[in-house]
């Protein structure tokens, strides 16, 4: 018996490999593309920067961080930031005294 045919393969290149975005929408403005993110590896540090409003976060990475990591690192840290914020900024008020707002001569 004979062999099989084979198939015609065009060989095909190398597969694209898709790029993570680097810049990503504000959490406090809103525009679109406004944060720019920067990763220093040999530091350990990223730092994201609104170009409108001026909102920076910065933060402690490793060598698989990307910069979507980074951007989701900010959401957490300012959602958890909203949630105590309030309550943990208030200051104690003193009482008020029981006389009432009227000053007595």
């Amino acid at each position: 018996m004979g062999k099989r045919k084979k198939s015609s393969r065009k060989p095909q290149g190398p597969k694209r490999r898709e790029t993570v975005d680097t810049t990503f929408t504000c959490l406090y403005c809103h525009h679109e593309n406004a944060v720019t993110c920067k990763i220093d590896r040999k530091e350990g540090l990223a730092y994201m920067q609104c170009k409108i409003c001026g909102q920076s976060f910065q933060g402690r990475v490793h060598h698989l961080t990307e910069p979507i990591d980074v951007y989701s690192m900010w959401i957490d840290a300012a959602d958890e930031a909203e949630k105590s914020g309030p309550a943990a900024s208030r200051r104690p008020q003193a009482p008020v005294p029981a006389g009432g707002d009227e000053d007595e001569y």
